[in-house]
């Protein structure tokens, strides 16, 4: 079956009413989650063989998170799509006003690459949710997944309600000159904005889960040994191929000598030699060539070694970096991790504003006046304040960006909003009738017409 064949399919299953009914959601939920449940194996094997992913790291970022949000939808998808009535203005008077959640159809998600199963899973498991018929297309970087993904999915779903397109570019090329109710894409900024141009061809409404440089501010009144640790977690896992990972660290010049120290031991403990099982390489040589021309040995402090052969990259720390590095031209995107001092806080705040919003951006302070400012001043996608990345698991948070970072949001019921239009009923008695909006008008209908709306 072709891709516009399976386009076709799907059109015209969802004009069945079949993905309205809420059993029939949840039931393809549940049998979501009991394919990849039992089929863990397999899926560990082949995120370990396209590049070194480990099981507990596969479990605790991909299949554990997709398994608490099947979860979530289950329970609460009655609620979510249950008609939600709000106040009636006295204009509208007797009537009743309500806010339902249409489904919008025939939806396309394109995952990401660094996080195979939970960049192409989570979206599609809210387009599920919400009621509509659903393409994945998974990035073919991580080709072993992308064909596990395949082989569960298109066995086990018929390719009118959920499958999984495999290919590159000239698939994705395919998919893209076809008319989807809905587009999801997560990726870079530069491949979101063809995405975005597709879509307006057919005012397709789409979700863009793009990048940036995010930033992490230290602080004088920080727990330094917290920050070092938690940076330094959050910065190294999945290779540093996390888009909402710290990209480069803004931190108070009196402290920097002491965060360094700091920062550069918890690094040693964690041990992140070459083979190391909790370690991922490096996805592709591309990448890997991309990554090694951004490190300035002249401005290394820890790190700087790679191997070749094993698409290994030690996590490297620069100090001294200014904005005319090239570590500093485009988000990183792996593990390499430059230190950027400044003197006063607010030199941090403008140092972020004059550059295009992030997707994420971090604080490690116990001044309450910097938190404040910190999180009134500067416009990024979302955060934490003392922490890193933990934001993306909570899924009552909205996750997404702004700007060049991003367009809409999802997780949890921003997911399920995601994947539904709200549509506006106003119900209206057949008593009652008033007279004001009819012809002929007088002054005195004015008058009250300026009451009602004035």
């Amino acid at each position: 079956m072709n891709i516009s064949a399976i386009v076709a399919s799907q059109r015209i299953f969802f004009k069945s009413h079949t993905t309205l009914d809420i059993e029939y959601r949840k039931n393809a939920l549940r049998k979501l989650k009991a394919i990849l449940q039992s089929n863990e194996r397999l899926l560990h094997d082949a995120i370990y063989a396209d590049f070194g992913k480990s099981e507990f790291d596969n479990y605790a970022t991909e299949l554990g998170i997709l398994y608490k949000e099947i979860n979530y939808y289950i329970s609460n998808i009655v609620s979510l799509s249950a008609p939600q009535r709000v106040r009636t203005n006295l204009a509208n008077l007797p009537g009743s006003s309500y806010i339902y959640q249409d489904p919008y159809g025939c939806t396309l998600v394109i995952g990401a690459w660094n996080y195979p199963y939970l960049l192409s899973l989570s979206p599609a498991i809210a387009a599920i949710a919400a009621g509509n018929t659903c393409i994945i297309k998974p990035s073919e970087l991580p080709e072993s997944t992308m064909n596990v993904m395949a082989s569960l999915i298109n066995e086990n779903f018929p390719p009118e309600y959920l499958h999984v397109v495999t290919g590159g570019v000239e698939e994705t090329t395919q998919l893209l000159q076809e008319k989807f109710d809905k587009i999801f894409f997560t990726g870079s900024t530069r491949v979101g904005k063809i995405v975005y141009e597709a879509a307006a061809k057919n005012l397709t409404p789409v979700t863009l889960e793009l990048g940036g440089k995010s930033p992490v501010i230290i602080t004088k009144s920080a727990n330094l040994e917290i920050a070092a640790k938690r940076i330094s977690w959050g910065k190294f896992l999945n290779g540093g191929q996390t888009c909402i990972a710290p990209d480069y660290i803004l931190i108070e010049e009196s402290i920097k000598e002491k965060f360094t120290a700091l920062l550069l031991e918890k690094i040693k403990e964690s041990n992140y030699s070459d083979g190391a099982p909790h370690f991922t390489r490096i996805i592709s040589k591309r990448n890997f060539d991309r990554l090694t021309n951004m490190i300035d040995t002249s401005k290394v402090i820890y790190g700087g070694n790679t191997n070749e052969n094993t698409l290994y990259i030690e996590p490297t720390v620069m100090s001294d970096v200014s904005w005319d590095d090239k570590v500093m031209h485009e988000e990183i995107f792996g593990p390499i991790l430059p230190i950027i001092s400044f003197k006063k806080f607010s030199d941090a705040i403008e140092t972020i504003l004059e550059r295009e919003k992030p997707l994420s951006a971090y604080l490690f302070s116990n001044d309450s006046n910097e938190k404040e400012q910190f999180t009134a001043k500067i416009s990024f996608g979302g955060g934490c304040i003392n922490d890193v990345i933990m934001h993306i698991a909570n899924e009552h948070l909205p996750f997404g960006g702004v700007g060049n970072s991003g367009i809409g949001n999802y997780h949890g019921k921003h997911g399920f909003q995601c994947f539904s239009h709200q549509k506006s009923i106003l119900k209206k008695p057949t008593w009652g009738e008033p007279n004001l909006k009819y012809p002929p008008y007088t002054s005195a209908k004015l008058g009250w017409i300026k009451r009602l709306l004035g």
